[in-house]
């Protein structure tokens, strides 16, 4: 019975070791073998058995036998799994067939169940050598060679029927087996570890394509970095970023910058336990980083390669034909040596983003967590950390030294957040005669454009090649055109007659009023963006900047409406002060009561003016000195310090978010008050530009300016904003807006902006 035993040990079964199954059944069938994982511990259930005809065998070794022959019905079952695994997946000539089913993760566990096998196979080869030579007793030689596998086939079988039945693959796979390798039973837990050794040589294969060379091999969706295709959508014009048309990048660096920003995702269901979520998004972030710095754009020119020889400057015409100024040309890239320079053939010629010898030491060191035959969590953790700490050195890199991305932060906070004060005022004088109409639908932006060049041959620089990528637009026109025809001829009659203000509505206008008093309130800017700055001015970046850009455009108009209304009020008051200096025969009945009721109207509504002025003047300073600057140097600062992209994005972010915050443009109520308060100088500069300072617009106007005022100084002193850190200089500004107490005493209801009776108030002039 020795060659039928040891048959059946390896599946094979005779007249002496029998299967009772008429048909034979292959493991993964609704009708298979194993059928749960209960029934895996039974020895009664296999099929494979002792013929009932021997009868020369005691019940006892009967019972022995049929034990033993379990191991050869396991066997088989296993088998027969390693196989079918091992051959899914590929076509006749064995490359990867990838319409059919299978699974990388469930072939690896079979390669790894046939070492397994082998191991088992070479010991029923040991077992008859030793059988046969020595004069022990035959049975209790096969059961002690045996009895280490019967700790360690039972609870593979078990395995296999987990993961046949359901449908178990990638991360869920290394999952199970890494709870299964924490095991008590030594030759068990060596067996699952080498099982688990297997299915991570196929984590770490797909952790070298993605984080060394930024390739994503997932033919069955088991990794757990998946390309996110959902929204992905090619746009054949350009993204908002760009500025114009129908002009913007190519549609290859569009589909880069989507899968950096939305391209790929975390697949948490494949994500294993012990690869923690900050972690795998390291991973992602390495993946990303990888294909961004391998697949530069093809019109990128690096400014860390000084320019070998620069072309003459363009000049600009203005409107009347004339050159106007210079902008430099871009300047070619410098010759370098061929070892660090891409070839022509890769489009892209400057140094090396991504350096190789950098690239194939990250790989060296995952081949290095792959060999190791013990997975070890803290050493995978570390090799993630230090390559990602290289990309994002790199990124940051790019951003910074090659792409010069603290040039175009200076241009964004010196066109956007009004740091060249000149231009601007420049602009708008320019601009004073056009904005005095409604804009016009199909010429509004093209009119704005020739101011705009007039302002920059006043003010800027030729060296300020930012300054070409920034251009004015006026977004939402229709609505703003719609607003302004409907005040149209009544403009007047609304500025002088309005007693009450809308509140900002969710683009920052007033409801019911348009996009302001004239519906130029829309002005804005957008800056053009190029290949790799998408990487951290998105287009929601670009929309804050526009926010707080429009945002102060509309302080800058309401003060220089109140300066031009103050100046053409002086020159009537001159003009009625000369009036009754002259004698009365002179001047033609109630000629001269009428201008002395001019003057005590200017002398009252001069008095408004100066306050509404002061608030004004002082609500900029504070923007412009104590958020916008103090804050850009924190970003300089901190740009200088870190090295990581991740930093740099995170900064950035943030120098945004207290940009919003400390300008209170992200507190609903402070907003309605200044949009109310700004709404009242418009209707002031209205009243003063018509001289019309002897209606009763003028108390309307002061009482509501009071009140307002008075709320908005209430609220800003509570200790919810003063006494927090979301605005660390909010005390600074109460300080100097309320120097002599005279916002405390008003707020607090003791005396009244405009009664006679009070004290004085004289701010003093900006």
């Amino acid at each position: 019975m020795l060659h039928e035993l040891l048959l059946a040990l390896v599946g094979c079964t005779g007249d002496v070791f029998v299967d009772t199954h008429s048909e034979a059944h292959k493991l993964g069938r609704p009708n298979s073998s194993i059928l749960d994982e209960a029934t895996l511990a039974e020895p009664a259930s296999c099929p494979i058995k002792l013929a009932p005809d021997i009868d020369f065998v005691s019940e006892s070794e009967r019972s022995v036998l049929n034990r033993l022959v379990w191991l050869g019905y396991l066997y088989r079952e296993l088998e027969l799994f390693s196989s079918h695994e091992q051959g899914i997946g590929t076509d006749a000539l064995g490359q990867p067939d990838r319409d059919g089913g299978g699974s990388m993760y469930q072939r690896a566990l079979a390669t790894g169940l046939a070492e397994v096998l082998a191991v088992y196979r070479s010991a029923i080869l040991q077992l008859e050598q030793d059988a046969l030579s020595e004069t022990a007793p035959v049975l209790s030689t096969v059961t002690q060679a045996m009895h280490q596998f019967e700790v360690v086939l039972p609870p593979l079988a078990s395995l296999v029927w987990a993961v046949q039945r359901g449908g178990v693959k990638g991360g869920a796979l290394l999952d199970l087996l890494y709870a299964k390798s924490h095991s008590g039973v030594p030759p068990l837990q060596a067996c699952m570890q080498r099982l688990l050794w297997h299915c991570h040589c196929v984590l770490y294969r797909q952790l070298a394509g993605w984080m060394v060379h930024g390739l994503l091999h997932d033919p069955h969706a088991e990794f757990f970095v998946a390309r996110h295709d959902s929204g992905r959508v090619r746009r054949r014009e350009s993204v908002d970023t760009t500025g114009k048309a129908g002009q913007g990048p190519p549609r290859a660096e569009d589909d880069a910058m989507h899968d950096w920003h939305s391209g790929f995702t975390i697949r948490t269901p494949m994500l294993p336990s012990y690869i923690s979520l900050p972690m795998a998004e390291a991973i992602l972030f390495v993946g990303k980083a990888v294909r961004v710095l391998r697949h530069p754009s093809v019109s990128f020119t690096s400014q860390a390669v000084p320019p070998l020889q620069a072309a003459p400057p363009l000049l600009l015409r203005s409107s009347g034909g004339t050159p106007s100024r210079r902008i430099a040309s871009p300047a070619p890239p410098a010759a370098h040596s061929p070892s660090k320079l891409r070839l022509p053939s890769a489009g892209y010629q400057g140094p090396e983003l991504l350096p190789q010898a950098e690239a194939d030491k990250y790989g060296a060191r995952i081949r290095e967590l792959q060999a190791a035959p013990v997975f070890h969590r803290p050493s995978l953790e570390k090799v993630v950390h230090t390559v990602r700490a290289g990309a994002a050195h790199h990124l940051w890199q790019l951003l910074v030294v090659h792409a010069d991305v603290r040039g175009h932060l200076r241009a964004l906070k010196d066109y956007f957040l009004l740091a060249k004060g000149d231009f601007l005022q420049c602009f708008l004088e320019e601009s004073r005669a056009l904005m005095r109409l409604p804009p016009r639908p199909t010429t509004a932006e093209e009119d704005l454009r020739v101011p705009w060049q007039q302002a920059a041959s006043k003010t800027i620089n030729e060296d300020d090649v930012y300054f070409q990528r920034v251009s004015v637009r006026l977004p939402g026109l229709a609505a703003a055109t719609v607003a302004a025809g409907t005040a149209g001829a009544g403009a007047l009659r609304r500025l002088s007659g309005a007693s009450s203000v809308g509140s900002p509505g969710p683009g920052g206008a007033a409801e019911g009023g348009g996009t302001g008093p004239d519906g130029w309130d829309a002005l804005a800017l957008q800056y053009h963006v190029e290949w790799p700055l998408q990487l951290l001015l998105t287009p929601e970046v670009l929309a804050k900047y526009k926010s707080v850009f429009q945002y102060l455009v509309r302080l800058k108009r309401v003060q220089l409406a109140l300066e031009s209304a103050w100046a053409t009020a002086m020159q009537r008051d001159k003009a009625d002060t000369a009036a009754l200096l002259r004698p009365h025969a002179a001047l033609p009945p109630g000629a001269r009561q009428a201008a002395a009721d001019r003057q005590r109207g200017r002398r009252t509504m001069w008095r408004v003016r100066q306050h509404m002025s002061y608030l004004i003047t002082n609500l900029q300073f504070y923007i412009q000195v104590d958020v916008i600057e103090a804050q850009y140097a924190v970003l300089q600062e901190r740009i200088e310090a870190s090295k990581d992209f991740e930093d740099l994005a995170r900064f950035h972010q943030e120098y945004l978010l207290a940009l919003m915050s400390q300008s209170f443009l992200d507190v609903g109520s402070i907003w309605r008050i200044l949009d109310g308060i700004m709404a009242l100088c418009w209707q002031l500069a209205g009243l003063l530009d018509h001289d019309d300072v002897t209606g009763g617009g003028l108390d309307g106007i002061a009482e509501e300016f009071a009140k307002r005022s008075n709320s908005l100084y209430t609220i800003l002193r509570s200790p919810k904003l003063a006494g927090s850190q979301r605005a660390p200089f909010l005390r600074q500004f109460l300080l100097r807006l309320n120097y002599n107490s005279f916002f405390e005493a008003t707020a607090r209801g003791a005396i009244g902006l405009l009664r006679p009776r009070t004290a004085s108030f004289t701010a003093p002039q900006r």
